[in-house]
């Protein structure tokens, strides 16, 4: 563990938002090694399920194969039950799978959200299984900067639609002081009908009448 540098666990900025109507899931592009920038066009964003998320920071191959590992595993849910997993039980599912390798640990902190029965839901997972519930949350090396955009706009009544703004404010926050991320944003909104990944053209959009 000590000979991964810090910057290759948290390197990146990712979002999610609790709505009255849905999520809003949001992370940058960039992926780095140390200070170089190794990729410009990173995918970080998952669709999971139509009602379920997953966003990803830290080692790039860890997270995929986590991504792919819980896709599947959800699949295999939906087809033994005849219904979607929830999506505390995705998070349950994935804390197991990072607890159960506690010793060599995925260098990875996730975001899992959506929609389900009972609400709409992220949690956060850390990279031994713990995975704790929250109304709006950032991981990585941005998400400090992060915060200060979303602790400043949040509102319980939030919509999906005032989300997506605040979650691009908050990403533009972080790249503007966080050298590991950047590179451009991936925004889904996931609701009951549901899940949507914006454009770019619609991201462009929203950030020139937001005037970043």
């Amino acid at each position: 563990m000590e000979n991964i540098p810090e910057e290759l666990k948290h390197g990146t900025t990712t979002i999610g938002i609790v709505c009255k109507d849905g999520v809003v899931m949001a992370t940058e592009k960039r992926a780095t090694m140390g200070n170089f920038i190794a990729h410009k066009d990173t995918k970080k964003l998952f669709k999971i399920d139509e009602h379920l998320g997953l966003t990803i920071a830290g080692l790039v191959g860890d997270a995929q194969l986590l991504a792919r590992y819980l896709k599947a595993e959800v699949e295999l849910y939906k087809l033994k039950r005849n219904a979607p997993i929830s999506v505390e039980g995705a998070a349950t599912l994935m804390a197991n799978i990072l607890n159960g390798n506690r010793f060599f640990p995925y260098y990875v902190g996730l975001l899992i959200g959506g929609m389900d029965s009972r609400g709409s839901h992220v949690f956060s997972l850390d990279a031994v299984g713990g995975s704790i519930e929250d109304k709006f949350v950032s991981v990585g090396s941005g998400s400090p900067y992060a915060y200060g955009i979303l602790e400043e706009h949040y509102h319980e009544e939030i919509s999906t639609a005032e989300a997506v703004d605040v979650a691009i404010k908050a990403l533009n926050a972080a790249m503007k002081r966080d050298s590991a991320s950047g590179d451009g944003m991936s925004v889904a909104v996931i609701t009951q009908k549901e899940f949507r990944e914006l454009t770019d053209e619609e991201i462009k959009k929203r950030m020139t009448k937001l005037k970043l």
